[in-house]
Order: structure tokens, then C-alpha cells, then sequence
């Protein structure tokens, strides 16, 4: 699809001052992305001429957040309306583009495949603007769309200005239009700013197209969720619902079980493969892979992880940023951080944190232990409670565990340090030194045992229990 003739004008510039929140409106998150960012993917696919996002409150971080998805930024400055903005846009739509579809940047929800409908739309009635309009339960608050006999837009009606009959009206304005350019401009030129907020608004250009006789036309919404704003905390959290509820109902559709759907947190990006299980209360974020006939069980958190086949996640695991070859098992209450692999087989028990550090086939580390900054060979044991001393004050030093190797509980290995291959490291040691292949590394103080010791000390206090209490000395007056 290639729409050379159109642009697409994104508002961008408010604070949002009902958020409450010194962060700009557009640049908060529901659905696991900035709300800018999910109108501009919406828009992508049309493949305008440009995509424009007016910017104004916290312009540098807006566009920071646009720029690298390919949209240029006007500033708006001051900002004096929806109209103001477009005039502001005009600088940089190109001359030859006959069209324009404008949208909020905080309407998240809206779908590429309605913009497509409002553009066709446009240029089929031979439009001078197309109001995008949706029918809700509850219009109160909203422009109301006054239609003519024949279908056409009459009026948008603001609802303090509505008459008795015109209340019953349930199909509203979204603030998202297609407009001809060369009829739109004069309107714009043509506008005061008649209002408590000395404003331009679009809606008043609509008016004077109307006025001119001009074709004014109305599509409406598939989905009346698509028009949702965001000028509330509460807005945010109905549209990251709408959101969430959505990528779950394309996860299931693509073969994977989710037990009490709505508990289970998954963002945009995430893919899962056919017959993978999900359990209740996992959260999928950023751009986790998982492929087939996966568990990921109850309170698991996976960010930006690849996970292969057949892998078993146990409860409340965290995977952050690592990578689960076929067949592996992580948790429960385990931690993968950063850069860490565990490769076919392997196993990463309870209470068990890796960091940076590879753990080759089939190596079981089941509980209690710390392995950062290591590479771990295949078929190795870890016991509980190892941990790898990777952190000198200053720099972060590797431990190099070679295959079969079996690693006593509660061994500490002082990296920078390497275990051969098929080496014993005694339980309690502390391993300052190199351990060559197939060698027994012991390092602790000699057991001694004190014949009769315990005994002797049971008397002693069974006797301090007994001495009688000492008299006073002070005679009584």
C-alpha cells in the first residue's frame, strides 16, 4: 500500500494536564508502549508521503521517541488549538500532497485498517473532510454528529450546545479526520479565535467548510474502543485493558493456552509458539521469544527473552535479557539476568541467580547459588549454596568450570579461577587456585574432634544452673 498524495498529522504537542503528571501526555505507556508510539505503527502501514507529529510540551523528549520511527516534528509553540496545529504542519507537508488524515497522539488504539477505511472513503465521496465517528453507550461529554438526509455531515454539535432532541444522538466525533487540503487551508485562514481560549479549532473549520456548502462526510468506527483517548489515569488503564486483552486473544488464537486470561500481562511484541501453556498471573514483556510446547508457570516474569522448545519455566522465575535452549528448566524463585544462556537440558533450580554466564548441556545448579561471570561445561553439577566470587572491588573476573565437573555445597570459587574437566571440588571449600583435570580441589581447616567435649559442657551449665543464690549482706533496720 502506497499513498503518495497523503500525509498524516499527529498532535503531539499537549501536556495533559488531567494526568496530573509532569511527564507529557503522549509519552505515557499502556500496552507496553508510549501511546505516540502506537498511532504512529497504526499509520506505518498506509505509507503516506510523511508522517508529521506536531510537538510541543517536552518537544525534545516526543520527538525522541517518534524520530526513529521515521516522523518529522513541527513545533507548536504556543499552542493554540487543533487548528493552530495543523496551520503549524503545513510547513512541512510537501506542496504536491492533496490529502491529510490528522489524528491525536493519544488515541492508541486506533487500527490501520480503519485509517485505510477513512482514507478510501475520503476519496471516493470526493470529500473535503471525512470525520472518523463511533457510536457509544454513553456520548455524554462528546460531540454529537448531526447528520443530513442524505448521510452527509450536517454539524458537529458540542454537548453543552445540544438541543433536547439532539441528546438522544449516540455517534460522536473521535477528533480524527481526512481533509483535502486545498479546501481546508482557506477555512484555516479564515478562523478567529472566537473562544474562552483565544483557540483555533479544527471542528470550527468544519463549520465554515459546511457553510461553504462543501461535502462533509462521517465514517463510522468498526470498533467504538478505537477512539479511545487518554486524558485520565483512568483512561490509561481502559486502554492498556483493551490492549492487553487484545494480544492475548491473538496469542490464543495461534495455539497457546492461557489459564485466567486476564491475569497474564503480554506486550506487543511477544511471540509464543503452538501449544506452549501460560499460567496464571506471567508477565511476557518486551520483545520475549517462545516457542513450542512451553510451560511458563504461575508469577514468572520473561523480559526480552529467547526460549526455546520444550522449555519448562516453574513458578515466580525471573528471565531477564537470557536465552533457554530445548529442553531446559528454570525455577522456582530463580533469577536469569543479563546475557545468560543455559543451553539444552540444562537446569536452574530453586533460588538459584545467573548472571552473565553460560551453562552448557545438561549442567544442574538446583539450588541456593550465585553463578556470575562463568561458563559452565556440559554435564557439570553444581551443589548448593556455590557461589562464584566474580567481584574483586573493582573489576568483575571470570570462573571458567569445565565438563563433569562436580562442585561440593557451599564452595566458593575466588575468580579469576578455572576447574578442569572431571574435577571434584570438596563440599565447604574455598577455591583461590587453578584445579587441574580430574583432581580432588579441597580447601578448608582440619576436622578435629574433642572426645567427651558436649558432655563435659552439658554438666558445666546444669551446674551454673544450681549454685544457690548469694544472701544479702544488709541487715534489716
Amino acid at each position: 500500500m502506497s499513498n503518495p498524495d497523503f500525509v498524516i498529522v499527529i498532535l503531539a504537542a499537549g501536556k495533559g494536564t488531567r494526568l496530573k503528571s509532569a511527564l507529557a501526555k503522549v509519552l505515557h505507556r499502556a500496552g507496553g508502549r508510549p501511546l505516540v508510539e502506537h498511532v504512529v505503527r497504526a499509520c506505518q502501514p498506509l505509507k503516506p508521503r510523511e508522517i508529521v507529529a506536531i510537538v510541543g510540551h517536552q518537544a525534545e523528549d516526543v520527538t525522541a521517541a517518534v524520530a526513529p520511527l521515521g516522523v518529522k516534528t513541527a513545533l507548536q509553540k504556543p499552542q493554540r488549538g487543533t487548528g493552530h496545529a495543523m496551520l503549524v504542519a503545513r510547513r512541512a507537508i510537501p506542496s504536491r500532497v492533496k490529502f491529510a488524515i490528522l489524528l491525536p497522539g493519544d488515541a492508541p488504539l486506533i487500527r490501520t485498517e480503519t485509517l485505510v477505511a477513512l482514507a478510501r472513503a475520503h476519496r471516493e465521496t470526493g470529500a473535503a473532510a471525512t470525520i472518523l465517528s463511533a457510536e457509544i453507550e454513553n456520548p455524554s461529554g462528546y460531540g454529537r454528529i448531526v447528520r443530513r438526509d442524505d448521510g452527509s455531515v450536517a454539524a458537529i454539535v458540542e454537548d453543552a450546545a445540544l438541543s433536547q432532541e439532539q441528546r438522544a444522538i449516540r455517534e460522536i466525533n473521535s477528533s480524527i479526520y481526512c481533509f483535502t487540503l486545498e479546501k481546508l487551508w482557506p477555512c484555516l485562514a479564515s478562523l478567529k479565535p472566537q473562544n474562552v481560549h483565544k483557540e483555533l479549532y479544527l471542528t470550527d473549520a468544519i463549520a465554515v467548510l459546511r457553510q461553504k456548502s462543501e461535502n462533509v462526510q462521517a465514517v463510522l468506527a468498526a470498533d467504538p474502543d478505537e477512539v479511545l483517548g487518554c486524558n485520565t489515569r483512568a483512561d490509561l488503564a481502559e486502554v492498556d485493558t483493551v490492549f492487553r486483552r487484545r494480544k492475548r486473544s491473538a496469542i490464543m488464537d495461534a495455539g497457546v493456552t492461557i489459564e485466567l486470561p486476564e491475569t497474564v500481562l503480554i506486550d506487543p511484541e511477544v511471540m509464543v509458539g503452538a501449544d506452549t501453556r501460560i499460567e496464571p498471573g506471567v508477565q511476557l514483556l518486551g520483545k520475549t521469544r517462545i516457542g513450542a510446547a512451553c510451560t511458563i508457570r504461575t508469577g514468572s516474569i520473561l523480559s526480552d527473552a529467547v526460549v526455546e522448545d520444550n522449555v519448562l519455566v516453574k513458578p515466580y522465575s525471573m528471565v531477564v535479557s537470557s536465552h533457554l535452549a530445548r529442553g531446559s528448566q528454570v525455577g522456582p524463585f530463580a533469577h536469569l539476568r543479563e546475557h545468560s544462556r543455559l543451553d539444552e537440558n540444562a537446569r536452574v533450580g530453586n533460588f538459584v541467580e545467573v548472571k552473565k554466564s553460560v551453562l552448557g548441556e545438561g549442567v544442574k545448579s538446583m539450588h541456593l547459588t550465585y553463578l556470575g561471570d562463568a561458563h559452565v561445561g556440559s554435564g557439570t553439577n553444581i551443589g548448593a549454596g556455590t557461589i562464584t566470587c566474580n567481584y574483586d572491588g573493582v573489576n568483575k573476573n571470570p570462573t571458567t568450570i569445565g565438563k563433569r565437573v562436580f562442585i561440593g555445597s557451599d564452595s566458593a570459587l575466588v575468580a579469576p579461577v578455572r576447574i578442569g574437566d572431571g574435577a571434584y571440588i570438596g563440599a565447604g571449600s574455598v577455591i583461590t587456585k587453578n584445579v587441574p583435570p580430574d583432581a580432588l580441589g579441597i580447601a578448608r581447616g582440619q576436622q578435629a574432634n574433642k572426645l567427651g567435649w558436649a558432655a563435659a559442657r552439658r554438666r558445666e551449665i546444669a551446674a551454673a544452673g544450681k549454685k544457690p543464690k548469694r544472701k544479702s549482706s544488709r541487715k534489716k533496720k
